[in-house]
């Protein structure tokens, strides 16, 4: 089990390029970073599923595919990904090029994590409705592994069609990006095995025990999944039971803040997986 990071990267905290080369040079493996196009306004300001106040830096990201190029350039061996990419708020064709080209720049440590949101307003100034948002999402997925496989390139579906197209550069990674699918509904399973090479849920209360579940349904489908756990607290035996799970990376989430702030939330998730490992 590998360890990283997630951060919403903004404005006006720690830069990502000087976050990427802190996680790198302490050895961990992976940073992702979250996204928002925006937050509506309004009277009453959204809030989280797990109604929780919705925090500043949910409207103060960068751009996260910029972001994940910038961080990929600063670092040489770093899986610089999304955590997660809100598909249904991209077009697929555009959004295919941008990945590819990360993948391709980075030399092939692009990892993709998609979900389809979960701010109905904010999905809806994208134009596509909230209710439809699963299937938006998984036939924008399906369209860029065609563009990503195929030298011509063509995808017929509801909410996504085209004829043949020529697009380049194709990622470096075969046979593409890993797709990390987010979220812990109860068709997220589903939809892993469908269209993901991973499932990247958040840490909480149920989480672990549905991921035997995925691999048996994956080892059913002839198909090799991981599991990589976002929100994992600094906690030694999470840590021990994410690693019994079988569980393949273990990402907290760094603060939105000062370098000082930043380290001393790294320090102590080092010393839980050090305490996790008998160290």
């Amino acid at each position: 089990m590998d360890s990283g990071f997630g951060y919403f990267a903004t404005h006006d905290a720690v830069a990502p390029d000087t976050v990427a080369r802190l996680v790198e040079d302490r050895g961990h493996a992976a940073l992702f970073f979250s996204e928002h196009t925006h937050i509506p306004a309004s009277v009453e300001l959204p809030r989280r599923p797990e109604n929780g106040p919705l925090p500043r830096k949910y409207r103060h990201t960068y751009d996260t595919l910029t972001t994940c190029m910038v961080a990929g350039m600063a670092t040489t061996k770093l899986r610089v990904g999304t955590g997660i990419c809100l598909v249904v708020q991209h077009h697929p064709i555009t959004l295919a090029k941008t990945v590819a080209s990360i993948d391709h720049l980075t030399g092939g440590r692009f990892e993709f994590g998609v979900g389809a949101g979960w701010n109905d307003p904010e999905i809806r100034n994208h134009g596509v409705d909230p209710a439809r948002r699963f299937a938006v999402m998984k036939e924008r997925v399906e369209a860029m592994e065609q563009i990503w496989t195929h030298d011509e390139a063509e995808y017929h579906g509801e909410f996504v069609s085209f004829d043949p197209i020529w697009s380049w550069p194709k990622p470096v990674q075969q046979p593409y990006p890993p797709v990390l699918v987010g979220g812990t509904g109860p068709k997220v399973l589903d939809r892993v095995l469908s269209y993901g090479d991973a499932w990247l849920p958040n840490y909480g209360p149920g989480v672990l025990e549905r991921v035997p579940e995925l691999f048996r349904r994956a080892e059913e489908a002839g198909k090799s999944v991981r599991v990589v756990m976002l929100s994992v607290p600094p906690d030694p035996k999470v840590l021990e039971e994410c690693e019994k799970a079988g569980v393949a990376r273990v990402m907290p989430w760094l603060p939105s803040a000062g370098l000082a702030r930043i380290e001393r939330e790294m320090d102590a998730f080092e010393k839980a997986l050090a305490d996790a490992h008998g160290e």
